[in-house]
């Protein structure tokens, strides 16, 4: 056996050639972010002729991260930085003149947009919070898309930390933190008045309560609740009383939350294009579970997971759930890319977001129990080096950041960066990571600067005690919380250029 061959840390660390694809609402074409004069721009491409596909935003001083599709085929919205000052502008795109120039839609110098959202009870509509009025304050306005129209709907009071609105006749509601907990209330427009509904205590969500989606008749919010419970479950809670009622649950996982902190995974909300309504729930452990919710969201889904080994991730589907788009998660193909067609059984690839890089020379990402010091299970991911014998390794330990988020199974490039250079690696979900429940997480309360160390410690003991990993030579690595911080992808690039070399002299890994 024999490592493949060393792979271009720019070759793995550097930018897809595509991601992020959506279906239209008519399913017709697809929506998806390339390279355009070296920055990330919207492309249109057409699903059913060969069309070539085109670009319409065209952007070339800044990427763009964020689009949505609108209920008029002629529209498209995408939110983009004002020249790199970090203050986001609202823009729409002509999808059928694509000479005509984007326009701004907030044209307000200094201000930026937050919390876009198309809701079905207000077709050519969309709300968002912007703070042209006051810096401070966020306020909430109805877009009209077709004309740019702004209405307000609500000044902010003050302390108003997010709007929710669920369309014509849905109460106002907004989130909003005091000492730590999370309160939610009903906006009287007429009075400026805000009017309780509930009450989450600090003690129960950790940074948000998450997710917090308004249901499509605005009667209620989907959130993730732990409240009386170890686990994150779905519930509804009733905007007229304040009542919380569970929707879904999984019996050992929570629900997947990772969005609060990385907006462009996909939320464990899935719901209907068309009506709003929830058709499934995504839960993570190991790996992803989805509930399906739906009668027909479960057919749907059967066929869908059997396009790939991988964790489903972005998906989107016509106004009818008849024709769908889906990405996955995977450890050795990341973002693979299919299209299904459920009324004619129809399936296709549609593009892998890093074709220069061959599956079978990526290494698998294991699931591995680990149990600390104190008898606390420790999640963690084992990932060996492809063509050699696991044993007497060279270990790389990679510590998250947070320390309230997680080690997740999926590609890591720089995961895939050590173990192509002959280095096991490491992930270790320690005490105080999210997501394995509040126990999980309250175990770190005093013991940021041991037991959190022990754990990690207690890991690389496993992976010694097993043979995998050379005792003399372990190196640790991480980001924010758990090491350096990146400026910009090119600072990260150079510094994992310059650990490679460092690595292959002291631990004796490959170079390159």
């Amino acid at each position: 056996m024999a490592l493949p061959d060393v792979i271009a840390v720019d070759d793995l660390l550097g930018p897809p050639e595509r991601y992020g694809a959506s279906i239209s609402p008519d399913g017709t074409r697809i929506a998806y972010l390339a390279p355009w004069k070296n920055q990330f721009n919207v492309w249109i491409q057409n699903l059913d002729s060969d069309d070539e596909p085109w670009c319409v935003t065209a952007d070339e001083t800044r990427c763009v991260h964020d689009y949505r599709w609108t209920d008029d085929p002629r529209w498209l919205l995408y939110v983009q930085d004002d020249g790199g000052v970090e203050n986001r502008h609202l823009h729409r795109a002509d999808l059928y003149d694509p000479a005509a120039p984007p326009l701004d839609l907030t044209p307000f110098p200094g201000a930026q947009v937050l919390g876009l959202e198309l809701s079905p009870a207000r077709p050519g509509k969309a709300f968002l919070q912007l703070d042209a009025r006051n810096a401070a304050e966020f306020d909430l306005h109805e877009l009209d898309i077709a004309t740019g129209e702004l209405t307000l709907l609500a000044a902010n009071p003050g302390h108003v930390t997010r709007w929710l609105c669920g369309g014509a006749g849905a109460p106002l509601v907004r989130a909003a933190t005091d000492r730590g907990d999370i309160e939610l209330s009903r906006f009287d427009p007429e009075s400026g008045t805000l009017h309780r509904v509930a009450l989450f205590d600090a003690d129960d969500h950790v940074v948000d309560v998450f997710p917090f989606e308004i249901t499509p008749d605005g009667t209620g919010v989907w959130i993730g609740s732990s409240r009386g419970s170890d686990r994150t479950r779905l519930v509804r809670v009733d905007l007229a009383t304040g009542e919380e009622k569970e929707v879904d649950s999984h019996p050992k996982f929570d629900l997947d939350t990772r969005a609060r902190a990385v907006p462009t995974l996909p939320s464990p909300l899935i719901r209907h294009r068309r009506t709003g309504e929830l058709i499934g729930a995504r839960y993570l452990g190991e790996r992803q579970v989805i509930h399906a919710l739906d009668p027909h969201f479960a057919e749907v889904l059967e066929n869908l997971e059997s396009l790939s080994d991988g964790d489903i991730a972005e998906v989107s589907s016509d106004d009818d759930g008849r024709r769908w788009v889906v990405a996955f998660a995977h450890d050795r193909d990341p973002g693979v890319t299919w299209f299904y067609d459920h009324a004619t059984g129809e399936s296709r690839l549609l593009f892998r977001p890093r074709p220069h890089l061959d599956p079978d020379a990526m290494a698998p990402m294991r699931p591995i129990p680990i149990t600390a010091r104190d008898g606390l299970a420790l999640p963690s991911y084992l990932t060996l080096p492809v063509g050699v014998e696991p044993s007497g390794l060279p270990l790389v330990l990679m510590v998250h950041d947070g320390p309230w988020t997680r080690h997740s199974w999926g590609f890591d490039d720089a995961v895939q960066l050590w173990a192509n250079r002959g280095y096991a690696v490491l992930q270790v979900n320690f005490r105080g990571s999210a997501g394995f429940g509040k126990a999980h997480r309250e175990a770190a309360i005093g013991g940021f600067a041991h037991a959190m160390h022990d754990d990690l410690i207690d890991a690389v003991d496993w992976a010694v005690e097993r043979g995998h990993a050379d005792p003399d030579r372990i190196a640790i690595l991480g980001g924010a919380y758990g090491g350096h911080v990146f400026a910009n992808p090119e600072d990260r690039i150079a510094m994992f250029r310059a650990a490679a070399r460092f690595l292959a002299q002291h631990l004796g890994g490959r170079e390159g």
